[in-house]
């Protein structure tokens, strides 16, 4: 379980990096990375445009469908594949149109939401044949 989550968090943080760095297409994430000092980044857009945003969008998805074999909660799982996925749509199917770009803003800013998430509150394993003790039984 240790290794979806650094691996999530890895994708997750390689996204934001990513982002603040492209200045021509996220004026609002690189405005925010100039201003905390990733401005160097900008050197290197197109490489984080067309290659590492979309991988670490395919890392965080696959790691977020991977991990829920671990955990079997469905509603956090939908929540933590709907980020990676509106980003990938904004990449290869909604790329023209112009409320992609906000599309991609809320997938970039749900993915952080979620990494924050797991870590203050990582999931934890739901089986139905497990028996939960009631509120008034003493364990003995």
């Amino acid at each position: 379980m240790n290794f979806f989550r650094i691996v999530d968090k890895t994708g997750a943080v390689s996204m934001i990096t990513a982002s603040l760095g492209c200045a021509s297409c996220f004026p609002a994430l690189a405005a925010l990375g100039a201003s905390i000092g990733l401005g160097f980044l900008t050197q290197y857009e197109g490489f984080f445009v067309n290659t590492m945003i979309p991988i670490a969008a395919w890392v965080v998805l696959a790691t977020n469908l991977f991990s829920w074999w671990s955990h079997r909660v469905w509603w956090r799982t939908l929540i933590a594949i709907a980020a990676p996925v509106m980003v990938l749509a904004t990449f290869y199917l909604f790329w023209t149109d112009n409320w992609s770009t906000d599309m991609f803003y809320v997938g970039v800013g749900l993915m952080f939401v979620v990494s924050v998430w797991d870590v203050f509150s990582p999931p934890k394993k739901v089986c139905s044949s497990c028996e939960v003790p009631e509120a008034g039984s003493q364990l003995r």
